[in-house]
């Protein structure tokens, strides 16, 4: 994967997409990983994997939240109720530990998703791992993989700087 950084310069924080981990990519509960992608979040501030979650999804505008939980909802995915202790915006916690949370949610279109948060030393590691049962899904993966990377870029930015001025 090619490395790419956006960086805040107010805040002197920045976002890279980085190669997965080797550990990282263990902490998937999929039989099979068919997309995989990994962020570093260097902002500068030790969190733990909740405080990021909550950072990243939870307290994001909600209007950004929105936008979120329609985008998944378009791609079929089987979300519950978010109020419950038990779902991030829908997403089961399907692990959650000090330094990693991992996110689960299947599609009705053939679509498993998760999304990994772990701390990092004055940062996030952030993965999504995406299972595509049919031909449908794979096509439709390809069209959205780059306004994904972008919005998680941009989740990420927003989210360091909230734990910033925190």
């Amino acid at each position: 994967m090619t490395t790419t950084q956006r960086t805040c310069e107010e805040t002197h924080r920045s976002v890279s997409a980085v190669s997965l981990p080797t550990d990282a990519r263990a902490l998937s509960t999929l039989s099979r990983i068919d997309y995989e992608d990994a962020f570093l979040l260097d902002a500068g501030v030790q969190r733990s994997a909740e405080e990021w979650v909550r950072a990243t999804l939870s307290d994001a505008p909600l209007s950004v939240r929105s936008r979120l939980v329609a985008g998944w909802l378009a791609l079929g995915l089987n979300l519950r109720g978010p109020w419950s202790a038990h779902r991030v915006l829908g997403w089961k916690v399907q692990h959650s530990d000090p330094n990693v949370v991992l996110l689960v949610a299947d599609s009705r279109l053939g679509l498993r998703g998760q999304l990994l948060f772990r701390s990092e030393p004055g940062g996030l590691l952030f993965a999504t791992f995406i299972q595509q049962n049919n031909p449908l899904v794979r096509s439709l993966w390809v069209k959205i993989t780059q306004r994904h990377q972008q919005v998680v870029g941009s989740l990420l930015v927003h989210a360091g700087r909230r734990e910033a001025a925190s």
